[in-house]
């Protein structure tokens, strides 16, 4: 919990010092229970995007500077899309579920931590996976917006 709290503050310092004329107002920061439930369907919405090759719903959430860390490498901007479309012609069908998410928010920036429970079927044969998930949001006053996203593979028994 603490080493939460540490990195929610080191996160806010952060993207405070590049722009300290755009801090938000104590006023304008979503609630905390808002948040739980937004950053939670913001996940699920990028899967559904992922799923459905939908460009434009991805870029709807995360934001210009989107990167990402999977399979051992990172993905900036549209690479994960691209990875994941590639998957797609070559008929690879993912499954993917935000399983418990836990968000810890501060004002503007959300981290959530979950368990993807799915599976990813290939050449008719399905496997039952599971990746342990993190990402990093940002609320640009309209929406929260995944700005890193990071999945790790739980190794199979």
């Amino acid at each position: 919990m603490q080493l939460t709290k540490l990195a929610l503050a080191t996160l806010a310092i952060a993207g405070l010092s590049g722009c300290m004329h755009s801090a938000p107002s104590l006023a304008s920061c979503p609630s905390a229970n808002a948040a739980s439930v937004e950053v939670a369907k913001t996940m699920r919405d990028m899967y559904e995007a992922l799923k459905a090759d939908d460009l434009q719903a991805f870029h709807d959430v995360t934001t210009k500077d989107f990167y990402a860390f999977d399979v051992g490498k990172r993905f900036d901007g549209d690479a994960l899309m691209s990875l994941v479309k590639a998957a797609h012609e070559r008929g690879v069908v993912y499954n993917w579920n935000v399983n418990d998410p836990m968000v810890e928010a501060a004002c503007n920036t959300a981290l959530v931590t979950y368990i993807n429970t799915g599976s990813i079927t290939e050449a008719g044969s399905t496997r039952t996976l599971s990746w342990l998930e993190s990402a990093t949001l940002i609320h640009d006053g309209q929406r929260w917006r995944i700005r890193f996203f990071h999945s790790t593979r739980v190794p199979q028994p």
